[in-house]
């Protein structure tokens, strides 16, 4: 019993490590970028996009290296499922969130697209090689290209703080530390956790894991719809769902292939089911009403109890 409190504390420092991690690094590699005159708009649709997946992508490429494959693909499904389900779920009973047309009609459908291309080329084959990796990170950079043009066209302003160049640098080293050190910590402690209760890595990955590394994307979403900027929210979370796939898993398995469970392809059908049930709400008003909310927070529910049986 001891030991398992030890894990579970370990586990929760890891994700403040990792949250804490992401969000100083970024700030010192925006400045950094702002001091070699990057444009805010390509900084805002990459490096701030990128570090709200940065929990994700040190969790899953720590994993593969220490061989706990269930948790670096689980993290990265269950991350997905979490960010609609959940997240959006949660969010939505504040406040109905509107969905811009762009996300309804080319982000959504290009996510499920990409979910069900995951689950295809993990059943057929068993494992994300290094081909599939190069095709995930191929598609990575178009859709980098196309943020940038749409987020042009918005013509909305980015505006970000000047910091010293001293601490800009201890920012970075300070940044990537807790981000190694998180990983470690939250990898190690959630495959102790996983041995002492008897359950896979697969379970803890698409559940416990998950859940912390979208904590990012939990605490964006409902800031914004507490400070009324409803329409962030849906794109927020569609944004972190393709950087997940595209970004998070093409990096890994491009480090190291990982095989593919075939329980996986029900996890990765079930992300897909959400982008499915997500698209068929905002079909018609454009928006996730407070009803979708709470089946979504139903479907969530239903998703943990199948998996601890």
């Amino acid at each position: 019993m001891f030991h398992m409190l030890i894990s579970v504390i370990l586990l929760v420092i890891g994700f403040v490590l990792l949250v804490r991690g992401a969000d100083t690094f970024v700030d010192g590699a925006v400045s950094v970028a702002r001091r070699f005159g990057i444009p805010p708009i390509v900084i805002g649709t990459t490096l701030v996009a990128i570090g709200t997946s940065a929990p994700e992508a040190a969790i899953s490429i720590t994993a593969a290296i220490a061989g706990s494959d269930g948790v670096s693909i689980g993290n990265i499904i269950g991350s997905n499922i979490t960010n609609i389900f959940l997240i959006l779920g949660l969010t939505a009973l504040i406040a109905a969130l509107p969905i811009r047309k762009n996300t309804k009609f080319l982000e959504l459908p290009f996510v499920g697209f990409i979910t069900l291309m995951l689950c295809l080329i993990g059943f057929w084959f068993g494992e994300i090689s290094r081909l599939a990796a190069a095709v995930f990170l191929t598609l990575f950079v178009g859709f980098i290209i196309y943020t940038i043009i749409i987020t042009k066209k918005s013509n909305e302003p980015a505006e970000y703080k000047k910091i010293p160049m001293v601490e800009t640098v201890v920012m970075i080293i300070a940044g990537i530390a807790a981000l190694v050190i998180g990983s470690n910590l939250t990898v190690d402690s959630a495959t102790d956790i996983a041995t002492r209760l008897g359950v896979s890595e697969r379970v803890i990955g698409l559940t416990l894991v998950a859940l912390g590394t979208s904590l990012p994307e939990l605490v964006v979403c409902v800031a914004a719809a507490l400070k009324r900027e409803y329409d962030m929210a849906v794109g927020n979370i569609v944004g972190s769902n393709i950087f997940n796939i595209l970004f998070v898993l093409g990096t890994t398995a491009a480090i190291s292939p990982l095989p593919f469970e075939h329980a996986f392809v029900i996890d990765g059908l079930v992300a897909l089911l959400a982008v499915i049930m997500l698209m068929i709400f905002v079909a018609r008003r454009s928006k996730l009403s407070r009803v979708g909310g709470i089946l979504f927070l139903i479907a969530y529910a239903c998703y943990v109890a199948w998996l601890m049986v």
